[in-house]
């Protein structure tokens, strides 16, 4: 039983440090968080499902397109919702990103309807593989391995390309890294559209694991994950993928426990817990200004 909630709670995780990912990286950089996070999650998932159903693509393809629509997406907000407030308080930079977030979702509502859609049965052919008393699906497999690969693309970027050389400085110093030559505003796109991509493949396994993609999807998935990247220490992206294996792990025992009725407020609490403990994250520094 334990095996088994534990196979269940690493995969729901794996997904949950996908969408933090996108969380820690823009507030790295420019300290903002970015609330329209978990629309882009939401639209990613409607983009697969729309290229399974009615494109009748296989959903490698699927989950490809709906990767690249979402990092246009992810530019798009970012050059006309926060560019131009970037010099702002940031109590606006809040406020619009709250107004993107409303208008996606309402959006979605007018297009898509109020009712959950699903995948086709024979999009993803699921079978079982035991290990001792315990299974997993072939399903989880590829939410697992995905995820992996993705998280490992994304530390290969930052630490071993020029854009991640530049994302880097650019979140030590903005204004210092522009003076030293770097193009700050093409950094924070690409961290926007880098961020949406990897929102809109957990978008689209969400979707395929429960079958169901749905215009409000993205807002407790937004916030569990947000919790995810405070959990694991805000501005990290090791502790974003710790902070969504931990929520996910914890809320499926909550659940197997049954406490299903509260497994929305055991992510939250486990992060307040957290958070009294140690308040800079499981993996997050203390910062010192000199004054």
């Amino acid at each position: 039983m334990f095996l088994q909630q534990l196979i269940n709670g690493i995969t729901l995780g794996a997904v949950y440090g996908l969408i933090a990912l996108g969380y820690t990286m823009v507030y790295g950089i420019i300290l903002l968080i970015n609330f329209a996070h978990g629309e882009i999650f939401m639209a990613g998932a409607f983009v697969g499902l729309m290229m399974v159903t009615v494109f009748k693509m296989n959903i490698f393809l699927a989950l490809i397109l709906a990767m690249a629509f979402c990092m246009v997406l992810g530019v798009v907000v970012e050059r006309v919702a926060y560019r131009p407030l970037r010099n702002s308080s940031r109590l606006s930079a809040l406020i619009s990103a709250i107004g993107v977030s409303i208008f996606l979702s309402t959006l979605a509502l007018l297009i898509f309807g109020a009712n959950a859609q699903g995948y086709p049965a024979q999009t993803f052919p699921v079978s079982q593989i035991h290990i001792g008393p315990a299974e997993i699906s072939t399903l989880q497999l590829l939410i697992l391995g995905l995820s992996a690969v993705l998280m490992i693309g994304l530390e290969l970027i930052v630490h071993k390309t020029k854009i991640g050389k530049a994302m880097r400085a650019t979140s030590q110093d903005y204004q210092t890294a522009a003076l030293m030559g770097i193009n700050v505003n093409r950094v924070i796109s690409f961290t926007f559209g880098l961020g949406s991509s990897l929102a809109a493949a957990g978008g689209v396994l969400v979707g395929l694991y429960f079958n169901a993609v749905s215009w409000n999807m993205g807002l407790m998935a937004g916030l569990k994950a947000f919790a995810a990247a405070v959990l694991g220490g805000i501005g990290s992206i090791p502790g974003a993928m710790l902070g969504g294996l931990f929520l996910g792990i914890f809320e499926i025992m909550g659940v197997a426990a049954g406490l299903s009725s509260y497994r929305d407020a055991i992510a939250f609490a486990i992060l307040v817990l957290v958070l009294l403990i140690k308040p800079t994250g499981l993996m997050g520094r203390k910062i010192q200004k000199k004054v």
